[in-house]
């Protein structure tokens, strides 16, 4: 039997409201972008994902709809714009995150670092969550990014060592741990990474990555279900139901990880927020 999963209707007006107040600043979020079944849900609850440095990525990751190029310079004034919103919206969450910018000279780092400051003035009580890129595993650019002082810091591995040269073939699963172990030696807050399901792994081989996860530092842990965005991209394995999640979900608390949320619908900024307080879902 194949489980695909339901998605709920969002909310019209909430979504009318946001995406206007996202248009006067000029901007968009991960959550219109990729259709996210989850938006209508984060929104009423204060979180939103903003992608930061353009909509063209250097990379072409088999499982991101996001189209690859060579982007545009980073725009100057994107960090006051994004701090706007995320004060006009009344976010008290926000998660940042990029696409790959292999092509600057410090991978955008500075840039996730001016945006941090910008909202840091505008709305200080918001809580700052960075997923970034991996940065080619460049430290001056990891260090950037941690001495702006988000309150969380994020590298997603995305799928297990096996198929990464496949999945992510611009991409490394040993530099991505890597990255995650200097944000958890060096970083004060949580770290977190996201892993997806369904796409021709096997359960000992994710069980495997969480144990190389939880060794490099990551405390924090989300896992969904992969969803093919175009027939151009890689094809579902395998949709799991409900209760896998839920196996997975238990083992990786029983590695140690202090907060987890497994689900069929489960992205790598879902309940962020609550995450941020070191629950599971």
């Amino acid at each position: 039997m194949i489980h695909k999963p339901r998605v709920k209707a969002p909310d019209p007006h909430l979504i009318a409201k946001t995406d206007e107040i996202l248009r006067v600043h000029d901007l968009t979020t991960v959550c219109e972008e990729s259709a996210c079944p989850n938006r209508t849900e984060c929104y009423a609850r204060g979180t939103a994902t903003f992608m930061i440095l353009g909509d063209t990525c250097t990379r072409a990751c088999r499982f991101c709809n996001v189209k690859t190029g060579r982007g545009l310079p980073p725009d100057p004034e994107e960090p006051e714009r994004i701090a706007a919103a995320v004060r006009d919206l009344g976010l008290r969450y926000a998660v940042i995150t990029s696409v790959d910018r292999d092509d600057l000279s410090d991978y955008g780092s500075s840039h996730f670092a001016a945006v941090v400051r910008a909202i840091r003035e505008h709305a200080p009580e918001v809580k700052i969550e960075l997923l970034t890129p991996d940065f080619r595993g460049d430290q001056t650019a990891l260090d950037t990014v941690i001495a702006a002082g988000p309150d969380k810091l994020a590298h997603n591995e995305e799928t297990v060592r096996r198929l990464s040269p496949q999945i992510r073939p611009q991409s490394d699963y040993d530099r991505s741990l890597e990255v995650l172990r200097h944000y958890a030696e060096r970083f004060e807050g949580p770290v977190k990474s996201s892993l997806m399901a369904g796409l021709g792994e096997t359960t000992e081989e994710l069980l495997e990555t969480m144990e190389d996860l939880f060794a490099a530092g990551v405390r924090e842990l989300t896992i969904g279900q992969y969803l093919q965005p175009t027939p151009r991209h890689t094809p579902v394995a395998q949709y799991h139901p409900p209760e896998y999640f839920a196996t997975l979900e238990k083992a990786a608390c029983d590695i140690g990880f202090e907060a987890v949320a497994s689900g069929v619908l489960v992205r790598s900024s879902y309940y962020a927020e609550r995450l941020g307080n070191g629950s599971s879902i």
